[in-house]
């Protein structure tokens, strides 16, 4: 009996140390660390899209008692002298700027500057109240470049897709020209508008960064560039005049919705470790 019970123990003990040797030889790796992107560091890259604007130019003038026109014919001039102008173009340029990520959050100041393209003009005629001649007032209204400074805030829907809000001050180069005409002594004016304008500008916009420190882009941008006016006191006719106390007014606004896709590059910056 002892022997057998010897014997028992002998293999039991066996198949325990053989089992326990298997067991020793089988291991798990530690995941392999793979780079996931961040966005902190400086970048420059190019755009291209669409605008599609508009503007509001104006010419009005008041009634003097020394000036050219009567009551009647000066609510004639500045109906008509309210004026509308579309246009839309392809626009692109190029941009730079610098991210700071925060965790899952993105803070970032950016600069551009683009093609515009804004163009148009508008034409508009009518008869005095008071009499069989006419009158017509020509507007024309264009910008050809268009520059922002913007910050930017979003947050990171992955460690690669990142959505974001900018907004900051739009700049542009507004230029304006006005003329009036008058079937009566061929009488003119004319009137106009160059000014370095700054306005706002506010939209939204994702980017995806590819790898190796490129990522590409889309966003909408609204720009309002406000309002310039002058004066003109030029009215003159071709036997009468000049008219000095009838005061012309021209104004001229700009507003323009965006739309645009980019590619950017990032220059260095650190890399964050990830399973």
């Amino acid at each position: 009996m002892k022997k057998f019970l010897l014997a028992v123990a002998s293999v039991v003990l066996g198949a325990a140390s053989a089992q326990a040797a298997d067991l020793a030889a089988h291991y798990t790796k530690a995941p392999v660390m793979a780079p996931a992107y961040n966005w902190t560091g400086f970048y420059v890259g190019g755009n291209v899209g669409g605008q599609w604007g508009s503007s509001d130019p104006t010419t009005s003038t008041v009634w003097s008692p020394s000036g050219y026109f009567i009551g009647n014919n000066v609510r004639a001039l500045n109906a008509v002298g309210a004026q509308h102008v579309n246009s839309s173009s392809v626009t692109g340029g190029f941009t730079a700027g610098y991210n700071w990520q925060v965790n899952q959050a993105v803070f970032g100041l950016e600069g551009d500057i683009n093609y515009f393209g804004f163009k148009d003009s508008a034409t508009g005629s009518a008869k005095y109240p008071c009499c069989a001649s006419s009158f017509t007032v020509n507007s024309s209204v264009s910008a050809d470049w268009l520059a922002t400074i913007r910050g930017r805030i979003g947050f990171l829907a992955t460690p690669s897709w990142l959505i974001y809000a900018t907004g900051g001050a739009a700049i542009a180069d507004v230029k304006a020209n006005f003329n009036f005409t008058d079937t009566d002594d061929a009488a003119t004016e004319s009137g106009s508008i160059r000014d370095t304008r700054v306005g706002w500008t506010a939209g939204v916009g994702g980017e995806y960064a590819v790898g190796n420190g490129w990522s590409l882009k889309a966003e909408y941008l609204y720009v309002d560039l406000g309002r310039a006016t002058t004066t003109s006191t030029n009215l003159t006719g071709l036997t009468q005049g000049p008219f000095p106390s009838s005061v012309f007014t021209h104004s001229v606004d700009l507003k323009s919705n965006i739309v645009r896709v980019g590619v950017n590059y990032k220059f260095g910056g650190p890399v964050v470790a990830r399973y």
